[in-house]
């Protein structure tokens, strides 16, 4: 997954001259690692699904909350955890969140059962919401002028190089040591890490503030209850009470997060950016991209190995041109929001989406993965790869200099949260499909993909302000 944004308004202004010396370039070169790992962690999950089901004894619900855990986590604290890097420090935070993460991926890896499983990978969400931000932070601190942008360049090819591996390693490490290696391999990659960065890594004085905890429990919370209904969904039907309760609950909390926010002095989020239209259509896209495209990796993996019975490391080669066509997308999309604007580059995107989960509609059990699947894929995966860059653009290039910390927060919070309504959603739609190996489910849910992908991108043509937009700060992926 790649997508370019300026760093959030949790980044502390610098106070300091640029640093000179090797010594800040080291210090970037390990907190792009510590990056690395966080987005390593959503996509090579995907490759090692049935693998870990047929271990573990995972249910459909079970196997779609590995995926949408994390990515719920790591989206719904998001913001509080970049408050956290205001109030304890940047390097404290990022110290706590890596610990935090290293530790779950051990658990995780450990895991007998769906619950510890399930119980590791929430924990990495929330170690990943606690460094992500706090890493950004340091980043943004360090360097200044020309070599900011640099640092930024280099922070962000990270998505892209993740995504891309990601699906390869996943397969490497599943049909050779374990699915338990996808989280083991962190262990001595965080350990490592923190006890090299407090060397390189300076301490700065926190900025007195107040933590908006009640705001982001409450919209995790309503998040978490409508991804539970949405998979309940699939077992139950989209009128039963299981499915019903946890969405009306969900429709609460996030009534009640509006009026936590409206009376709080210090607000996780600030409503009356959320009422500009550049704001609102950017979070859109960003959360409609996300959600295909994350849905592309679960449903894709689910199949080729389930109805094709393709062995993960298959699996993972056939999904590597999948993440290069993600990653040659957004440039393109760069691009093309330049000369264009960000309008017809995000309908053109989505258009691609849809005619690539389209044809997607017409994979069967039978016959060549490379043609009847990949091509499908990759066409979807190009298209969105300028979404997401469509979608930070629109966010941040209509707006005043100063709300785009705030707009950065609202996209990245998006990008996260996209990722597991949408899993949710194909889960249910293709339940019966990934119960039973077949592949009647997977051709629904890949034109409920279809279908999400052409009238977004309608969508996009009238909700996306005209025009070229400015940015003046420098991209940042995750």
């Amino acid at each position: 997954m790649t997508h370019s944004h300026p760093p959030s308004a949790t980044a502390p202004h610098p106070a300091a001259p640029p640093s000179a010396g090797p010594r800040p370039w080291l210090a970037l070169s390990l907190l792009c690692l510590a990056q690395f790992m966080l987005v390593l962690d959503v996509t090579v999950v995907n490759v090692a699904l049935p693998s870990m089901a047929a271990d573990l004894g995972l249910d459909r619900t079970a196997l779609t909350w590995v995926v949408t855990s994390y990515t719920l986590c790591f989206g719904g604290l998001m913001l509080l955890g970049g408050r956290l890097a205001d109030v304890l420090g940047a390097r404290r935070t990022l110290l706590a969140g890596l610990a935090l993460f290293t530790v779950a991926s051990l658990v995780t890896g450990l895991a007998t059962g769906p619950a510890t499983l399930l119980a590791g990978r929430t924990a990495q969400g929330v170690g990943a919401a606690l460094l992500s931000p706090a890493a950004l932070a340091i980043v943004t601190t360090t360097f200044h002028g020309r070599e900011r942008h640099r640092a930024l360049a280099v922070w962000s090819a990270i998505g892209g190089a993740g995504a891309a591996i990601g699906v390869l390693l996943g397969g490497v490490l599943t049909d050779g040591p374990g699915w338990e290696w996808i989280f083991y391999v962190n262990v001595p990659i965080g350990t490592a890490l923190l006890l090299a960065l407090p060397s390189v890594v300076p301490a700065r004085a926190p900025r007195p503030a107040r933590l908006d905890i009640p705001g982001a429990l409450l919209v995790t919370a309503g998040t978490g209850s409508l991804i539970y209904g949405l998979v309940a969904a699939g077992d139950t039907g989209w009128s039963d009470a299981r499915t019903l309760l946890p969405v009306a609950a969900a429709a609460v909390a996030y009534g009640a997060f509006v009026a936590v926010e409206r009376a709080q002095h210090t607000p996780l989020i600030d409503l009356a950016v959320l009422r500009r239209r550049p704001v609102v259509a950017g979070s859109y896209l960003m959360l409609v991209a996300t959600a295909l495209l994350i849905s592309l990796f679960f449903l894709g993996s689910v199949f080729l190995q389930e109805v094709r019975g393709y062995s993960a490391l298959r699996t993972g080669v056939l999904f590597l041109p999948v993440a290069v066509a993600t990653g040659f997308g957004a440039h393109l999309g760069g691009r093309f929001v330049g000369r264009v604007g960000a309008r017809p580059t995000a309908a053109a995107g989505l258009a691609l989406a849809g005619l690539g989960t389209g044809l997607l509609t017409r994979a069967g059990p039978d016959g060549n993965a490379w043609t009847a699947v990949a091509p499908g894929m990759a066409l979807a995966a190009l298209g969105l790869g300028s979404v997401f860059v469509a979608a930070t653009t629109t966010a941040l290039g209509f707006i005043a200099q100063e709300d785009a910390g705030v707009a950065s927060g609202v996209v990245n919070t998006c990008h996260e949260v996209g990722g597991s309504v949408g899993v949710a959603v194909v889960s249910t739609v293709a339940a019966a499909g990934i119960g039973g190996g077949t592949s009647g489910g997977f051709s629904d849910a890949f034109m409920v993909c279809a279908v999400t992908a052409t009238v977004s991108a309608a969508a996009a043509s009238v909700l996306v302000p005209r025009g070229k937009p400015q940015l003046s700060g420098g991209p940042h992926v995750h």
